[in-house]
C-alpha cells in the first residue's frame, strides 16, 4: 500500500497530523498576531490545517501550502473549498526543500516536517531564506521527555531533549517568543485517532491494502504503547528571526 496514502487515512479523522489539540493550536496562530495581508507558507503542510486556521484568523492573509502527498494536498483542497477559503490557499505538490518562493513571509510553518531538510538546526536555516526580516516562524519538533532505551532511539531518531530543541531552534539567529509542549492527553487522542482511523479504514475495506494496513495500525501501536508513550515529547515553537 503507498505509504503516502496510508497516512492521509490515518489522519483523515486529525487533520491537525500532530499531537495537539485545536484549541491550544488556535492560541499559537493568535499569539503570532499576524497583520493585515500577512503571507504563510506552510511547508510539509499535508491537509493543511495549521494554514486554514491562520487564513480564517486573518481574513485578508494569503498562504501558500507545500507538501509531497497528492493524498494530503487533495484533502487540503476540499477543507480550502468547504470553509470558503480556496481563493486564498495555493497548493504545491512538490519537496519543501526545493520550493521556489520569491518573496518573503511573515510566517512559514513546518510542523512535524522537519525530516525534509534533515533536522530542525537545518530547517531553521532553510526557513531564514523564506521568511522577512523580523518575521516568525511556527516550528513543530519531537524531543526526548527522558532518557529511550538504545533500541527505541533506534528505532524513531535522534532527538535532544527540550533545551537541546530550543537550543538548536535558535542556533541561527532564532528567538523563540512562545511555545506549547504537547501533554499526554494530546499525544493519547493522536494516536488513538491515527490507529483508530486506519483501523476503521481496514474493516470498511478488506483485501491486502487493508491487511498491509493494519500491519501498519498494529506496529504503530505497539511501539507507542510499549516504547515512546511518555517518553517521546513534542513541542512547537513559535520564533521570531532576529
Amino acid at each position: 500500500m503507498d505509504r503516502q496514502l496510508l497516512s492521509a487515512i490515518a489522519h483523515r479523522d486529525h487533520p491537525v497530523a500532530t499531537p495537539i489539540s485545536d484549541d491550544n493550536l488556535d492560541r499559537l496562530l493568535r499569539r503570532a498576531a499576524l497583520p493585515d495581508g500577512a503571507r504563510i507558507l506552510d511547508l510539509g503542510c499535508g491537509e493543511a490545517a495549521w494554514s486554514l486556521r491562520a487564513l480564517e484568523l486573518v481574513p485578508s492573509a494569503v498562504a501558500d501550502g507545500v507538501d509531497l502527498s497528492p493524498h494530503a494536498l487533495s484533502a487540503a483542497e476540499r477543507a480550502a473549498a468547504a470553509r470558503g477559503l480556496s481563493g486564498r490557499l495555493s497548493l504545491h505538490l512538490t519537496p519543501a526543500a526545493e520550493f521556489p518562493a520569491t518573496d518573503p513571509y511573515d510566517l512559514v510553518l513546518c510542523v512535524g516536517s522537519t525530516h525534509a531538510f534533515g533536522g530542525l538546526k537545518e530547517t531553521m536555516d532553510a526557513v531564514s531564506r523564506f521568511v522577512r526580516p523580523g518575521g516568525l516562524a511556527l516550528v513543530g519538533e519531537g524531543f526526548w521527555e527522558r532518557t529511550p532505551a538504545p533500541d527505541l532511539a533506534e528505532a524513531i531518531g535522534t532527538y535532544p531533549d527540550l533545551a537541546g530543541t530550543l537550543a538548536a531552534a535558535e542556533s541561527g539567529g532564532w528567538l523563540t517568543v512562545y511555545g506549547h509542549v504537547s501533554d499526554l492527553a494530546e499525544w493519547d487522542e493522536y494516536e488513538l485517532s491515527w490507529t483508530g482511523t486506519l483501523a476503521r479504514w481496514a474493516a470498511a475495506n478488506p483485501g491486502p491494502d487493508a491487511e498491509h494496513a493494519m500491519a501498519a495500525m498494529r506496529q504503530h501501536r505497539d511501539m507507542w504503547l510499549t516504547g515512546y508513550r511518555g517518553v517521546l515529547g513534542f513541542v512547537s515553537l513559535l520564533l521570531q528571526r532576529v
